[in-house]
């Protein structure tokens, strides 16, 4: 069994988890790409028949976490994020989170409820005991300064400012696991972290201090997939969530829900928005592509040439990992799936597949070169792969890479053969001649500068 980017199983030298399932009748469980970290083990995504999960938990909503913003000219003033320790999490006025979504639960229900329960926090155990700094979370590249970098594990966030040879380590979220990390485009300074107990974090100071920014997620919102900014607006950003997309126009002070018309959908993976019209979205979830033309107010299925309806009802959905824009055409988009790398050139109404040759389905990271724009890379447990035509035909790029699990690749936008690769095993990698060879670059954590950029 193979998992989904929703997944990222526990390391090959623990204990297998390759077999672990739960049958509850109706439905299985799979666990978010985010949550398991091996390319061993692919999950199948949990539906509920009709129902989203953000539905049925959003019964008892809890307590949301408050805090009073901070102009921009007071934010390098701001204290560290407090550990668990020191309280950092609040507790609910009453019920836990538990108490609040079992309540009034029939038994049947009740004791699968339980039961996920525990499976989640079984997994959770594995995760945590893979070694620090093996498995890259994301990549974010500063868009004017080639040197400086950052990069997220599961341990730490690391800030480099010599193109990856030293490296400042944050440690404010070892208790919060970091799944994708963001830069402003416009104010490089500006750092947004998702994580994996606590939504949002944003940091004014190059990382340097991080304050909580999740108002209008509610607290089960906890687990953020992907940011995506507007291309002439950044401070208008969407979030991939586990229980849906959400909207910021003030550079997330406050969010909302964009959801309607994805009744069905539990977890949005990733989000693309047309570089040209922003009002054109694409969200990638665990039940197949959606469109939305009014800036993610309405939604629209477009998943022709994707998977058999019927499929996706079962444990083995389509995941959809990642969508990019071709920078020539933007009415041509690329999607990297569970199942395969696809290809649209009516804006989705209709989707082909590509690279029948590539060795494994599975895609977790899409590049293309905005210099040449036909050349594309993709990353996936079969290492790196680069294609000149399109996608139509393809060749192993790995020399140097001592794991193939290519968890997410970044590509500097100042010079398209500035590569990066993040492994599920082996650390980082970066390649100065696009692809061609690659060096490792260990994370060797110096002293923390008390400046930001």
């Amino acid at each position: 069994m193979r998992l989904h980017p929703i997944q990222r199983a526990a390391d090959t030298r623990r204990p297998s988890m390759k077999d672990m399932s739960v049958d509850h009748r109706r439905f299985d469980i799979a666990m978010p790409q985010q949550l398991l970290d091996s390319s061993n083990v692919r999950a199948a995504f949990e539906q509920v028949r009709g129902k989203r999960m953000a539905e049925r938990m959003a019964r008892r909503p809890f307590r949301e976490t408050r805090y009073r913003h901070v102009p921009r000219a007071q934010e390098t003033n701001i204290q560290p994020l407090p550990s668990l320790s020191e309280q950092a999490f609040r507790p609910p006025r009453s019920l836990t989170p538990i108490q609040s979504l079992c309540l009034g639960l029939p038994p049947p229900m009740l004791t699968r409820t339980v039961t996920r329960f525990a499976l989640f926090a079984l997994l959770l155990f594995c995760v945590g005991c893979q070694k620090e700094s093996e498995a890259i979370v994301s990549i974010a590249l500063h868009p004017t300064n080639a040197n400086i970098l950052y990069v997220a594990t599961n341990d730490a966030v690391y800030k480099s400012r010599d193109e990856g040879q030293l490296w400042e380590r944050f440690p404010s979220f070892s208790a919060r696991r970091v799944t994708t990390l963001a830069i402003d485009p416009e104010f490089p300074a500006t750092i947004y972290a998702g994580t994996m107990a606590d939504a949002v974090y944003k940091s004014p100071d190059g990382g340097q201090h991080w304050l909580p920014h999740n108002v209008g997620l509610k607290e089960h919102v906890s687990f953020i997939n992907q940011f995506v900014f507007h291309p002439t607006d950044h401070d208008q950003i969407y979030a991939a969530t586990t229980v849906g997309a959400f909207y910021t126009k003030d550079g997330g002070r406050e969010w909302e829900e964009r959801m309607a018309g994805m009744k069905e959908v539990h977890i949005v993976v990733s989000i693309a928005i047309h570089p040209r019209d922003p009002r054109v979205l694409y969200a990638g979830t665990t039940g197949g592509i959606y469109r939305s033309d009014s800036a993610g107010m309405g939604w629209k299925k477009i998943n022709n040439g994707l998977i058999p309806e019927q499929e996706l009802m079962g444990a083995m959905a389509l995941g959809v990992n990642v969508i990019v824009f071709d920078v020539v055409n933007p009415d041509i988009v690329y999607a990297g799936t569970t199942k395969g790398l696809f290809r649209t050139a009516t804006r989705g109404e209709q989707w082909e597949r590509i690279g029948q040759s590539l060795p494994d389905l599975f895609v977790s990271s899409i590049l293309l070169d905005p210099a040449q724009p036909k050349t594309l890379y993709i990353g996936g447990p079969g290492g790196v792969w680069k294609s000149p035509d399109s996608g139509q035909s393809w060749s192993p790029i790995n020399k140097g890479l001592a794991s193939l699990n290519i968890r997410t690749l970044a590509m500097s936008q100042r010079d398209s053969r500035l590569l990066y690769a993040g492994t599920n095993g082996s650390g980082l990698y970066r390649s100065s001649d696009a692809g061609a060879s690659w060096t490792p670059l260990p994370l060797k954590a110096a002293p923390a500068h008390s400046s930001s950029q």
